[in-house]
């Protein structure tokens, strides 16, 4: 029961990182005007992606090791 709704939990969570990310994009390249800020602005956002992608990862490294932690860690 508790693994369905943390992985509604963190899909939905993650989905709101992407489109989070995404409008950020849209509005740094479409209202920012200078265009040193544009780009310290997308290196923010590229360092954003990274630990987005991060933590996506360790989400899913932790949820397979969680589903996987008997017989000392090995799959049967």
């Amino acid at each position: 029961m508790f693994g369905k709704v943390k992985k509604v939990f963190f899909t939905g969570m993650f989905g709101f990182l992407y489109l989070s990310f995404i409008a950020q994009v849209v509005y740094v390249l479409g209202w920012v005007s200078a265009w040193d800020d544009k780009f310290v602005c997308l290196g923010f956002l590229a360092l954003e992606w990274l630990v987005l992608i991060a933590a996506r990862y360790l989400s899913k490294r932790s949820s397979n090791s969680a589903q996987y932690n008997g017989y000392n860690g090995r799959r049967r």
